[in-house]
């Protein structure tokens, strides 16, 4: 890997890791950090199929209370090193994948240390505000952001720090069962995500639309292209719907909600 290469994946390394808590450009999202990665290291069609996937694992992944989620920014970039660095190209995804999971709960012991550092970071603002210093507000501020960006990129430093022979070699000695093992539970993982994503979201109006698509999904003629199409004419006819439900003749019962009407029919 050049050079030129390393910095770059180290800058995406680095965005990641502030995206994890800025929100702004959703660089810590798979999809995008995967992407990115795949890029600047001449495997972009590897890396869009790696951070596709594992964004279906990381749609499950939310902070609820004091229950902090599984690091996703960690997860893609290091397992993007490592299929890089693999030089398996596509069949490498699967493997890398595997490693992501572990990956993204090791980054919540880093997660933890940032975040107990950034503490003193606040006392810092705290007394910076009551001398009436915006500069020290804004001084402090951006060294918590750092940090974060710190978290992720040291790691991803350290990583590409490895020569690719030897992630190559580790990973061509690597059994047929493991990495076909590794492979199926990465797809298992998948699932699971997806589940937890949809049991946030089932609704009795919902499912209707979840098992059309379902077995829509089933048609290999149907490009992704027009399975969004019919999920947006669905959309649009289910709210017309919606605004007319209780309106027409006879409608003294309803509640609204077409689907509701039916179902209170039975």
């Amino acid at each position: 890997m050049s050079i030129i290469s390393i910095v770059l994946v180290v800058i995406v390394a680095f965005l990641a890791g502030m995206e994890g808590i800025l929100d702004e450009f959703q660089f810590h999202q798979p999809l995008v950090a995967c992407t990115l990665i795949g890029l600047v290291t001449g495997n972009l069609e590897a890396g869009i199929i790696l951070g596709g996937t594992l964004q279906m694992i990381a749609l499950g992944w939310a902070n609820i209370g004091a229950a902090v989620a599984p690091d996703a920014a960690l997860a893609s970039v290091a397992s993007a090193i490592i299929l890089a660095l693999g030089g398996q190209g596509v069949d490498g995804v699967g493997t890398a994948i595997a490693v992501a999971i572990p990956l993204a709960v090791a980054g919540l012991f880093l997660t933890m240390i940032v975040r107990t550092l950034s503490v003193v970071c606040a006392h810092r603002m705290d007394a910076a505000a009551e001398k009436g210093s915006f500069a020290g507000v804004e001084l402090w501020h951006i060294i918590a952001v750092i940090m974060q960006g710190l978290r992720i990129a040291i790691p991803a430093a350290a990583l590409l720090a490895i020569p690719t022979s030897t992630v190559q070699g580790f990973l061509e000695s690597m059994p047929a069962w493991l990495t076909d093992g590794m492979s199926i539970g990465g797809g298992m993982v998948v699932a699971v995500g997806y589940a937890m994503v949809i049991n946030m979201m089932a609704t009795k109006e919902v499912w209707p639309f979840f098992i059309i698509g379902f077995c829509l999904a089933a048609i290999s003629d149907l490009t992704l292209i027009a399975l969004g199409a019919i999920a947006l004419c669905m959309a649009l006819i289910y709210i017309k719907l919606s605004e007319s439900g209780g309106s027409g003749n006879g409608g003294g019962g309803n509640v609204g909600d077409p689907l509701d009407d039916i179902l209170n029919d039975y």
